[in-house]
C-alpha cells in the first residue's frame, strides 16, 4: 500500500508517519518541505496546482493539514486562515484528484469533535447533529468539502478527533507545566466535558481505517471515557503528585473573549460508537492510565 500524507510535520502526522513506515507502508509526504527520506512531493495546497500525475500509485490519502487553532486569539484574520486552510485546502485537494490520471481509493480527512458544538452532558456519537459556534461551522464546511470525494468513487472517512494526549505538543504539555509550578486549575465550574484520545490509539485507529473497508463516513476518534474538566484536573494532579485545588472563575475566562469561551469553557461528551461497533480495541481507554503512560519518564 502507498499512502499520501499531508500535515506530516504536525503532532499527529509525525507519529503517523513513523508508525506507517515501521509497518512497511510506503508513504508519499505531501507538503512544502521534505522531512525524511520518504518520497516527497512539493505542494502548497492554497498556492499552486497539483501535477496530473500526482496521485499515480497512491492507494489512500490521509489529509491532516490545517492552520493551527489553539494558542492565539481568533482575530478576523486568524479565523479566515483557519477556515480557508481546511475548507479551500480540502476542495483543492479533491479537485486535483478529480483531474488525476489515476485516483486513490480512500480519503481519510481530518475533522474534529468541535463539529458538535457546546453540548453539556449530552452523550454524542456519529449520528448526533452538528452544533453551533465558530469551530462547529468550520468543521461542518470542512466535512462538506471532504464528502465531494465520494462522488469520485473514493471511500471517505471524516475523522472527528478529540483532544490528542501526547507529550510532544498539543494540549497536554502546557497543562503539565502549570501543574508542576503548582498552578494547575479547574476552569470555571469544571462541568464541561473533555473528550480525548491517546496519540498511540489515534495512530492505531487511522492505521485500522486504512485497511478496513467497513469504516466510512464520520468516525469519532476519541477514547470511550470522556471526563469533565474537574475530573481531568484532579486526575492530572494525582498523576503528577501536585495540588489541584485552584479554580479560574468563569467570568475571568469569558473576559478573554470568544476564543477562551469555545476552547476552554465549551465541551463535548463524545463516544467512539463507530470504532467500538467495528471491534477496535483501545490500548488506553482510561485517562489515568493514559497520563501515567505518557508521563512515566517525565
Amino acid at each position: 500500500m502507498k499512502v499520501a500524507l499531508t500535515g506530516a510535520t504536525g503532532l499527529v502526522g509525525t507519529h503517523l508517519l513513523r508508525h506507517l513506515r515501521e509497518q512497511g507502508v510506503l508513504v508519499r509526504v505531501v507538503g512544502r518541505r521534505p522531512i525524511c527520506e520518504c518520497e516527497f512531493r512539493f505542494w502548497d495546497l492554497l498556492q499552486s496546482e497539483a501535477d496530473p500525475t500526482f496521485w499515480e500509485g497512491v492507494d489512500a490519502v490521509v489529509h491532516l493539514a490545517g492552520e493551527p487553532i489553539a494558542g492565539r486569539p481568533w482575530t478576523r484574520g486568524v479565523r479566515e486562515r483557519i477556515t480557508r486552510s481546511r475548507v479551500e485546502g480540502t476542495r483543492r485537494l479533491i479537485d486535483s484528484i478529480r483531474h488525476a490520471r489515476t485516483r486513490p481509493n480512500l480519503l481519510i480527512n481530518a475533522s474534529a469533535i468541535g463539529i458538535y458544538g457546546d453540548r453539556g452532558e449530552e452523550l454524542l456519537d456519529e449520528t448526533s447533529l452538528s452544533g453551533n459556534g465558530f469551530l462547529a461551522e468550520v468543521c461542518r464546511r470542512w466535512e462538506e468539502a471532504a464528502r465531494q470525494a465520494a462522488d469520485l468513487g473514493l471511500r471517505v472517512v471524516r475523522l472527528r478527533t478529540g483532544i490528542v494526549m501526547a507529550t510532544e505538543g498539543g494540549f497536554l504539555p502546557p497543562q503539565v507545566s502549570l501543574f508542576r509550578w503548582g498552578l494547575g486549575a479547574q476552569l470555571g465550574d469544571g462541568r464541561q466535558y473533555v473528550s480525548w484520545i491517546h496519540i498511540g490509539d489515534l495512530v492505531a485507529l487511522i492505521s485500522t481505517i486504512l485497511q478496513d473497508r467497513r469504516y466510512e463516513g464520520p468516525v469519532n476518534a476519541v477514547s470511550p471515557s470522556p471526563v469533565t474538566n474537574a475530573e481531568f484536573t484532579r486526575c492530572l494532579g494525582r498523576v503528577l503528585g501536585k495540588p489541584a485545588f485552584l479554580r479560574i472563575p468563569r467570568f475571568l475566562l469569558l473576559a478573554a473573549g470568544t476564543t477562551a469561551k469555545e476552547m476552554l469553557l465549551s465541551g463535548q461528551r463524545v463516544v467512539p460508537a463507530r470504532a467500538l461497533s467495528l471491534g477496535f480495541r483501545f490500548r488506553f481507554p482510561e485517562l489515568e492510565s493514559t497520563l501515567r503512560d505518557l508521563l512515566a519518564n517525565g
